[in-house]
């Protein structure tokens, strides 16, 4: 496996991951704030071309059910402007949960209110990746998850 950047897609902040050069371990990038749409493609294929990404995974928000709502159907749009100009394929990745998880994460570990906004995007990129990255090399999900 190789480079692999996560992207945790939101209408206002856009957190980003990446994998170590051999595609196991996950780690957060950085947040990209939406002002223009146009500019936040432009700024995710500059981390392609900076850090020799081969591949974009965009977290799908799916609903319980398994079916894709009105969230799932904007990322769709997003991933759909990315795959025009990326030179790397674009692959979408389930991502229930990934922001909640974050959250509870930060909360856990005494993050203060203000600086887990900061921090909760990229964060989830990191957790969704990191499972896409798993389910890639065959790893199980992990044991709370499995609940």
């Amino acid at each position: 496996m190789a480079r692999v950047l996560g992207i945790d897609y939101g209408e206002r902040r856009i957190g980003l991951a990446l994998s170590d050069p051999t595609g196991t371990v996950a780690t957060p990038l950085r947040v990209i704030q939406v002002q223009n749409p146009g500019g936040v493609v432009r700024d995710i294929l500059a981390c392609v071309q900076e850090y020799k990404v081969d591949r974009l995974v965009v977290g799908l928000p799916m609903r319980m059910d398994g079916s894709l709502g009105p969230a799932a159907e904007k990322t769709r749009a997003f991933a759909d402007r990315l795959k025009e100009t990326a030179p790397v394929p674009v692959e979408f990745w389930d991502e229930r949960f990934s922001t909640v998880t974050a959250q509870q994460a930060l909360i856990e570990g005494g993050t203060r209110r203000n600086k887990r906004k900061q921090l909760v995007d990229k964060l989830a990129a990191q957790i969704l990746l990191q499972h896409y990255l798993d389910a890639q090399a065959g790893l199980p999900p992990l044991a709370e998850e499995q609940e």
